[in-house]
């Protein structure tokens, strides 16, 4: 690199572009010896900075070298632009479309950023410095992988030729401020007559369903959900990518594998999941099901490992029940849907329905009893249902989750256990 000629503090775009880039491959060979993120990264760029800076006759203000570090000091321990958005705590998913677009997700609602990638082929680095530690690969021959970031953060990459207009990277952040169902009363989420219905319910080692579509809060739910498992139990958790954070103590924790080069090597969830039924679990809770494992899970529920829980993608209760037929029918195990149907209204005994609204605010729309079967049907009786009374004049939902006044089947059961649920619970 040609280095920057004498100036003042007027320095132009261009000379600061130029002084990043040089700076930058200063930084990496001083620090290429040096352990990873030993702390002392910020003062060798900042030393290396004013050499440069004295060597070229530049004059920096205090703001812009401060600038300049971090910068820099982003791209060799952490994730290059996009870190500043990782640090942010208002921004709750980063969606990299191409080398030009970057989006935000900020309180449900999408925004772009100005900011941009040099090249595809720096995109393409980013995602090889994420899944590399994590032993795991993307090439034009298996162009798309999930990984995680080391906070916990969900990452999804796409590549060509599968992506089109360049590479794709989607990241879902970990709330670091995880959500208890404290803070979600807080946000309107839910009530807490609704909150002490649900804590009966895990306490009764109930079988419950969250559904939703993507990004409705799903596993936010589940997490917070978990809380009211007893410290003394033993939780087994099965996941994709490691996201359900258990306050317990006993807590064992599997992810899924994915495969060698050569295709072996692969464990998915539904190996996992029938793992875990020899592992003397108390609580069976699946990050999510997508396919066959819905049908070992149903059988774990049917035989003994109450209190399980999951999530699944579906736009209603009744939906949620589809979308467990349809599961079931692709395990590859020869089952009249009858039967199938049994299995569900037999092993699941609540789908709690979570949505989001056009203002970005997640809602608990439905709490609804899978009562049983009726001919060849399964038997659904909503015990809360939330209402939509309109929107604000900016654009905020008007609404309220109530009780629909019916009083849960299940009930006796509740009662059996030593759990009593008072009447106003249920009263609309």
């Amino acid at each position: 690199m040609d280095q920057p000629g004498p100036t003042t503090a007027n320095v132009t775009p261009d000379q600061i572009t130029k002084l990043k880039r040089f700076l930058l491959e200063q930084a990496a060979l001083r620090l290429r010896d040096l352990s990873k993120n030993s702390g002392d990264e910020p003062v060798i760029i900042t030393v290396l900075l004013k050499e440069i800076c004295e060597k070229a006759r530049i004059n920096l203000s205090p703001s812009m070298a401060s600038e300049i570090v971090q910068h820099v000091l982003s791209q060799v321990t952490g994730y290059g632009i996009i870190q500043p958005l990782l640090d942010d705590p208002t921004v709750s998913e980063i969606m990299v479309n191409g080398a030009q677009n970057i989006y935000v997700e900020k309180s449900g609602l999408l925004h772009r950023t100005d900011l941009s990638f040099q090249s595809d082929a720096q995109v393409l680095e980013l995602i090889q410095k994420i899944i590399t530690p994590l032993n795991r690969r993307i090439d034009p021959d298996q162009p798309m992988v999930d990984g995680r970031l080391p906070d916990g953060s969900r990452v999804n990459a796409v590549i060509p030729p599968v992506a089109i207009d360049g590479p794709s990277i989607t990241i879902r952040k970990f709330q670091r401020g995880k959500l208890g169902i404290d803070r979600l009363i807080e946000l309107g989420t839910l009530s807490q007559h609704m909150s002490d219905f649900m804590k009966v319910c895990v306490l009764a080692k109930f079988n419950i369903i969250v559904s939703g579509g993507t990004g409705t809060g799903k596993t936010t739910l589940l997490n917070a959900l978990s809380s009211y498992i007893p410290e003394k139990e033993r939780i087994i958790t099965i996941e994709d990518a490691a996201e359900l954070v258990m306050q317990q103590e006993h807590v064992v924790r599997m992810e899924t594998k994915p495969g060698n080069p050569d295709g072996s090597g692969i464990v998915a969830i539904r190996d996992l999941v029938r793992n875990s039924l020899r592992m003397r679990p108390d609580r069976i809770v699946i990050g999510e099901v997508r396919g066959g494992e819905a049908m070992d899970m149903l059988q774990a529920m049917n035989t003994g490992h109450d209190g399980s829980m999951t999530t699944l993608h579906a736009n209603t209760p009744r939906d949620a029940i589809s979308r467990l037929e349809t599961m079931c029918l692709m395990s590859g195990v020869e089952i009249p849907l009858k039967v199938v149907r049994q299995q569900i209204a037999s092993a699941i005994d609540l789908i709690i329905q979570v949505s989001r609204e056009k203002d970005g605010s997640r809602k608990i729309t439905a709490i609804t009893e899978v009562v049983g079967m009726e001919g060849e049907t399964v038997v659904l009786t909503d015990v809360f249902k939330y209402e939509r009374k309109g929107i604000t004049p900016d654009g905020k939902v008007i609404g309220q989750l109530k009780p629909t006044g019916i009083r849960p089947q299940f009930s006796a059961r509740l009662e059996a256990l030593g759990y009593r649920l008072g009447a106003e619970i249920f009263s609309s």
